[in-house]
């Protein structure tokens, strides 16, 4: 029998994964496309509560996805209708496992879909990798971005060499961002600092290494394509014979190294160089305090060569960080699931579900989400149509907001995220810009409760 009350359910994470899970649960008249026709998953009321750590929504769009591909974050837009939908709420600055725990969401609503991302990286487990000057892409991306828990960190780019450690897509974004033009960047979100520290860079050549062939490089055609638009770059491979492509290799893998060596013929001159170095493999990074050189070893015939190099980011994938109060799998950097469901040893924790990233692992694009979140609220109705779901105890929507309240000082709903938005666009607008991102939690807390 279906209860009369609406069924309630949190999010932790306003990322596609997350919003794209609150859509479904909120499902239009028309319901979910599912099986190649629209079918109706939700059938009984429901609320649903976001919970975002920072103040500011939609995760990786906001601070991932690069400030120069305006078109990817414009699918922001479709987080905000499903955020504007009857029985969503948002609450903001509100971190699990710090203000409140798994077992605390457990208790006060009917079932939990943790949708938190993939908020660590793996390491290269190279010396000298915590060197000045040595750090992760995925701390690069964030800075330049504007997160507020990287908008703190310093990169010096006064130097003319940077090694990326890596060859998948964000190597590809972040060589991109460090020899865009100054007046193109200033057309985006970029953060002002990340604008200014790359107004003073003085790089002149970026490696990109790749441990295997180029038939296994991780890049997609069309980033690697936006490196052959940049003026007066050369692009160059070392390391292998393109040429020696094996024949069986995917069309998908033709095409990109199809690519790259014609970019190599048309691109051979100018004054900055990008340096796709394959069959190469970091075994140490050598320098006094800061990062001077890399040692590289080509894995062909083991030879080692040292770069002199400045800066040195390790480009080699995002990984998921553990919970207090959630099994995690270590080695996957996942939460450990079936069909969905958080399961503990093998069995299911009932009323805990996980998606996007935190569940599959770093794989896909953006709209990869879609399905998961999916697959996640399906779990989540089935086992509400099952009568498995713990709804006994599940607080009101006014009783979890003060709850939540009586142990963070300040949260904010939906409203003061438009708050920060009205202010960033204003301000960018004021210089030309699309928005000038604010980017430290306390400012737009301050903003928020400023009247």
């Amino acid at each position: 029998m279906i209860s009369e009350r609406p069924l309630r359910i949190a999010i932790v994470g306003s990322g596609p994964a997350g919003m794209y899970s609150a859509g479904h649960l909120l499902e239009g008249p028309g319901g979910t496309f599912i099986n190649g026709g629209l079918n109706q998953i939700v059938r009984r009321p429901v609320e649903v509560d976001v919970l975002e750590r920072l103040p500011t929504p939609w995760g990786l769009i906001r601070s991932g996805v690069a400030p120069d591909h305006p078109d990817k974050k414009r699918m922001a837009a479709i987080y905000d209708s499903i955020a504007r939908r009857q029985g969503f709420r948002f609450i903001g600055n509100v971190q699990v496992g710090r203000d409140v725990s798994p077992a605390d969401l457990s208790q006060w609503y009917d079932g939990v879909i943790y949708a938190v991302g993939a908020d660590d990286e793996r390491r290269l487990g190279v010396t000298g990798e915590d060197l000045r000057g040595s750090d992760s892409a995925r701390a690069f991306v964030s800075w330049y971005n504007g997160h507020p828990d990287f908008s703190d960190l310093q990169f010096d780019l006064r130097c003319e060499r940077a090694v990326l450690v890596g060859n998948g897509n964000v190597a590809m974004d972040v060589a991109r961002i460090l020899f865009s033009p100054i007046s193109t960047l200033h057309n985006t979100d970029i953060a002002s600092y990340a604008l200014d520290a790359l107004g003073k860079s003085q790089l002149k050549e970026i490696v990109i290494l790749g441990r295997r062939g180029p038939e296994h490089a991780a890049f997609n055609y069309p980033e690697l394509m936006e490196l052959g638009e940049l003026a007066d770059t050369a692009i160059s491979v070392e390391g292998t014979d393109l040429s020696l492509t094996p024949e069986n290799a995917d069309y998908e893998t033709q095409l990109k190294v199809n690519a790259l060596a014609k970019l190599c013929k048309e691109k051979s001159q100018g004054s900055r160089r990008i340096v796709f170095r394959f069959n190469a493999a970091p075994t140490a990074i050598v320098g006094e305090g800061q990062v001077a050189q890399i040692k590289v070893v080509d894995r062909r015939d083991q030879s080692e060569q040292a770069l002199n190099a400045g800066l040195v980011l390790a480009a080699i994938g995002y990984r998921g960080l553990a919970i207090d109060g959630l099994p995690f799998d270590d080695v996957r950097g996942v939460i450990p699931s079936r069909d969905s469901r958080i399961v503990d040893n093998g069995i299911a924790i009932a009323g805990a579900y996980v998606t996007g990233w935190i569940k599959r692992g770093p794989k896909g694009i953006i709209g990869s989400n879609k399905k998961c979140a999916r697959d996640a609220v399906a779990a989540v109705m089935a086992d509400a149509d099952s009568n498995v779901l713990p709804m006994e105890g599940t607080l009101s929507a006014a009783q979890v907001l003060e709850a939540i309240n009586a142990r963070v000082s300040v949260t904010l709903g939906f409203s003061g995220w438009q708050k920060i938005d009205r202010q960033e666009q204003s301000d960018g607008r004021a210089q030309g810009r699309p928005r000038l991102k604010m980017t430290a939690t306390g400012a737009m807390l301050g903003l928020v409760t400023a009247g």
